[in-house]
């Protein structure tokens, strides 16, 4: 009796076993989902309470236009801390550019309504050309300019056009209300957010110096047939190297320290160019000489390298690169200077010994740059200002006539219509035709998620103005009904699915709604502005849609054909660059080349940087050698895209050099010479076809 109570018993159990074991699973599915909404629930509140406080300070102030606090709180607000203070600084300086130049704009045309609305159509051309000019929140910042400028004059210009006479006024008022919501912002997001900006970035700088150092020391103890092998893996830290642009940005607006040593910064992404740059030549001559040679020569320069910066790292061991930086800069500059004097009986060693001292000072600037994210940043100077250089004048040229033709369309139709809502439609046309230029061959989906964005954002301000408004008095309740939608609105701008839809949905809520001392429920004139508000950016897109910015191909293929003109112009001595010019305007083409570039692409700008590099050096020591015209032969074959007649002459010119080195008390700079002129044959037998290339821009 009893065993059957047993026997009868089990599957019970065995049911009772698989029901608790699903229901442990939905636990741990339900904990996971709860862990992963934590930090866009949290960034959602953060937005909620920034609107709320710029809300309340406004009302409090009795300010004309409270609403536009609570918009520039919502638009400053980013998940990333770092992003969300560089973009409220910047976003000061942008709204004070634009009331100054509508107010200039008022008193020059204080009489004439079309020259007033061309004026405005120019300066929104003029601000989206320096926004594509600029970069990250610099860019932004110029954006701002153009469209605070398109604010203030639809408050000027009213229903029915022309300047009142009110520009100085309302600039002072919309410029207070803007930074209300900027500082309100900034002081939640600091005042709940530590930020990681600095640690992430250290944490990528330390990555990828590891992982080209290791697979550098890797290439020097491969045979050559496995050294093509870390091509694809060359270029691909090309790319990771041009992303840190934006985290270099991001690490800055949460410390003003890294603001103070930002070009230590800048120079460290650099130095992550150099080394890449260094190694490309290093596997090049590797790959051109015979096995036994090519062994020879790699174990001489690894001897001179310490195994700590050449042996790949375990997991996670960059770390060990972040807990000592400044030790490494030292181990990084001793190797430096022991390769520099190290003996070199042949030009390709010389060359190896060169190009890995070459990337061994690049890393050096990465240690740099990790020393001021982790450790005293005392030591470091600020180094000159680096001067801007432009990749690319075009794309600028075509979103500001992009820019110019949007506007001066909206206010014609505006003009023709007499609609009393025209000059809203011209301040989010703007607003979208503007800000969204510098996103290329995105910008059209952006405009278009954008657009979506404002018309959810339209419906949420209706329900919540004519549903929820009504039933409260106090500002306790407004911002309770407020937080049922800013605070899931955050959260869905905070996860990466259609980011710039939920930002416009969380950024235009507010000035949809109009919040104001004395609310207002005229149905008709909220429907009239959300129109105008939907129809302003439909025109932005459409304008994508019909002037389309340059595709990445385009644009790539420029920045290539730009760099073989400017390297034709340095070769004939058509132009003078120092070293540092040419290395920070090839650093911009890198830094500018779309991220749907073809790695060949990326390693072809590479190459040009090397190139460049070796003529502006070998133009310094001709003089001295008596090489000019050894060296203006082949300079001006070069320039005329003949790589098979330059390399001639490089040949040439290694025999005069190799005939100057005998018996000279300046045998080893003639070896650094030959190295050079090694190093540029190596760049034109790997990209022959490029420096061929006939067309010029």
């Amino acid at each position: 009796m009893r065993k059957g109570m047993i026997e009868l018993s089990l599957p019970h159990l065995r049911g009772l076993a698989s029901s608790w074991h699903a229901v442990s699973g939905w636990r741990s599915t339900l904990a996971n989902a709860a862990w992963a909404a934590g930090p866009p629930l949290l960034f959602g509140l953060r937005l909620w309470a920034s609107v709320c406080l710029a809300l309340y300070i406004a009302f409090w102030l009795q300010l004309d236009n409270a609403s536009w606090a609570g918009t520039s709180a919502a638009l400053v607000c980013q998940p990333l801390l770092g992003a969300s203070l560089r973009k409220g600084w910047f976003r000061m300086i942008g709204t004070l550019v634009g009331a100054a130049g509508i107010v200039m704009l008022t008193a020059c045309f204080p009489q004439s309504r079309v020259g007033f609305l061309v004026g405005l159509a120019l300066w929104g051309a003029a601000c989206a050309l320096v926004a594509t000019l600029l970069r990250n929140f610099a860019s932004y910042a110029a954006a701002l300019a153009g469209y605070t400028a398109a604010i203030i004059a639809s408050d000027e210009l009213g229903a029915v056009g022309g300047a009142n006479g009110e520009a100085f006024t309302l600039a002072i008022t919309r410029v207070s209300e803007i930074w209300i919501g900027i500082v309100c912002a900034g002081i939640v997001l600091a005042g709940t957010d530590f930020g990681a900006a600095p640690r992430r970035l250290a944490a990528l700088l330390a990555g990828l110096s590891a992982e080209i150092a290791s697979r550098f020391g890797a290439a020097l103890t491969l045979a050559e047939s496995a050294l093509s092998d870390m091509q694809p893996v060359r270029r691909e830290l090309v790319r990771q190297v041009i992303a840190l642009d934006s985290v270099i940005d991001q690490a800055i607006g949460e410390s003003s320290r890294l603001h103070y040593h930002s070009q230590v910064l800048q120079t460290a992404m650099g130095g992550l160019f150099e080394a890449l740059a260094g190694w490309s030549a290093v596997v090049w001559r590797l790959a051109r000489l015979p096995d036994d040679k090519a062994r020879q020569e790699a174990d001489a320069v690894l001897n001179s390298v310490p195994l700590e910066l050449r042996s790949a790292p375990p997991q996670g061991g960059a770390t060990s690169w972040v807990a000592d930086p400044v030790g490494m800069r030292r181990m990084c500059d001793a190797a430096v200077l022991r390769l520099i004097a190290s003996p070199a009986g042949t030009p390709s060693l010389r060359l190896l010994t060169d190009q890995t001292a070459r990337l061994l000072t690049g890393l050096s600037d990465v240690f740099d740059g990790l020393a001021l994210l982790v450790a005293d940043p005392a030591r470091h100077q600020n180094l000159h200002r680096a001067r801007l250089h432009v990749p690319d004048w075009l794309p600028a040229l075509v979103n500001a006539g992009r820019a110019l033709v949007t506007i001066v369309a909206v206010e014609v139709f505006w003009i023709i219509t007499a609609w009393p809502n025209g000059a809203l439609a011209i301040t989010f046309a703007a607003i979208s035709v503007i800000i969204f230029a510098p996103k290329a061959d995105v910008a059209y989906a952006a405009a278009m998620s954008f657009m979506v964005g404002v018309g959810l954002a339209a419906v949420c301000a209706a329900i919540v103005a004519f549903a929820g408004l009504p039933n409260v008095e106090t500002f306790a309740g407004f911002s309770i009904v407020m937080g049922l939608f800013l605070v899931p609105a955050g959260a869905l701008m905070a996860q990466p699915w259609q980011p710039t839809m939920f930002a416009a949905l969380a950024g235009n809520f507010v000035p949809l709604l109009a919040p104001a001392n004395q609310t207002s429920y005229d149905t008709v004139q909220f429907y009239n502005a959300a129109l105008a508000i939907v129809l302003g950016c439909g025109a932005a897109a459409l304008s994508f849609r019909l002037l389309p910015p340059l595709s990445p191909a385009e644009q790539s293929e420029r920045l290539l054909a730009l760099t073989l003109r400017d390297l034709r112009r340095l070769a004939t001595a058509a132009i003078h660059w120092r070293r540092d010019d040419w290395d920070n305007r090839m650093y911009g083409r890198l830094a500018a080349l779309p991220d749907q570039a073809e790695p060949l692409q990326r390693a072809q700008l590479l190459a040009a940087l090397s190139v460049g590099t070796e003529i502006i050096r070998l133009r310094h020591m001709a003089p001295q050698l008596g090489l000019d015209c050894e060296l203006d032969s082949v300079l001006k074959a070069l320039a005329q895209g003949n790589s098979v007649a330059a390399t001639a002459g490089l040949t040439v010119l290694d025999q005069r050099l190799a005939s100057l080195g005998r018996g000279n008390l300046h045998t080893s700079r003639v070896q650094q010479e030959r190295g050079r002129v090694l190093a540029i044959c190596d760049a034109l037998a790997q990209h022959r076809s490029y420096f061929d290339a006939g067309a010029s821009v």
